[in-house]
């Protein structure tokens, strides 16, 4: 996709796993990323592998539920980059727990990352896409947040309010041609479940049609595809990335 030559991207939590995928699929198509991370030193490994690829990147340490934190970081990236075009809001956390043991804290925390985060950092990287007037937004939501999950009502909670936010904001950001849309991954490889027992991976392979895991470069490539011309019809909507787990 040569059109995305010489883009920029912001993506949260891209120090690792599905947002490091990401970051380094938007590197071969041409974009310089900034990676924001609450791990410098993992964004740096992620920034060291763009260079590789002969692009450039911006390794910075964030916490995303400081709004004040957030501004500042983007004053950094517009610093080294005059115009940000594309922000995947992909930073995310698991505190699982059974609802009635859950506590505050487990409750407060993955609503704060999941979705105040998303708020934060959306808020702010759009002020600079409405004066270009062009932007593409991407939200990392989940399938649990259609579906459920049991001892996952914090989380679920976190990525059905990111859908709703999606579909919220694409609608004021409409008329500035700036896209808003979710990606809602399923059962994804990552270092989480590659630890899990072999029986436990097989139950949820069996929820799948397709019958297999999916990757980080899956996800990627759906990306790709709503940061690129190719989706610039679509707003608003959720797309699912999970072997056929959820059917609407």
């Amino acid at each position: 996709m040569k059109e995305l030559e010489g883009n920029v991207a912001v993506i949260t939590g891209a120090g690792q796993g599905i947002g490091r995928d990401i970051a380094l699929a938007l590197g071969d198509h041409g974009v310089d990323v900034a990676v924001i991370d609450v791990n410098l030193a993992t964004a740096g490994e992620t920034v060291a592998m763009l260079k590789e690829k002969g692009r450039d990147g911006l390794a910075l340490k964030c916490n995303i539920v400081d709004y004040e934190e957030v501004q500042e970081c983007f004053r950094e990236i517009l610093g080294w980059r005059e115009q940000i075009h594309i922000l995947v809001n992909n930073a995310g956390i698991t505190r699982d727990n059974l609802l009635l043991r859950m506590g505050e804290d487990e409750w407060k925390s993955v609503i704060d990352v999941n979705l105040t985060g998303t708020f934060n950092v959306t808020k702010v990287a759009t002020k600079h896409m409405f004066k270009k007037r062009y932007g593409r937004v991407i939200n990392i939501a989940s399938v649990i947040g259609q579906m459920g999950n049991a001892g996952q009502s914090n989380y679920g909670a976190s990525k059905a309010g990111i859908i709703g936010f999606t579909k919220s904001v694409a609608r004021e950001f409409a008329p500035r041609n700036v896209t808003v849309n979710a990606i809602a991954p399923g059962f994804i490889e990552t270092a989480m479940t590659a630890v899990l027992p072999e029986e436990v991976r097989e139950g949820m392979r069996r929820m799948i049609p397709l019958g297999k895991f999916g990757t980080g470069a899956d996800v990627a490539n759906v990306v790709l595809f709503l940061s690129s011309g190719l989706g610039s019809y679509v707003t608003g909507q959720v797309i699912n990335c999970d072997g056929g787990m959820v059917m609407a």
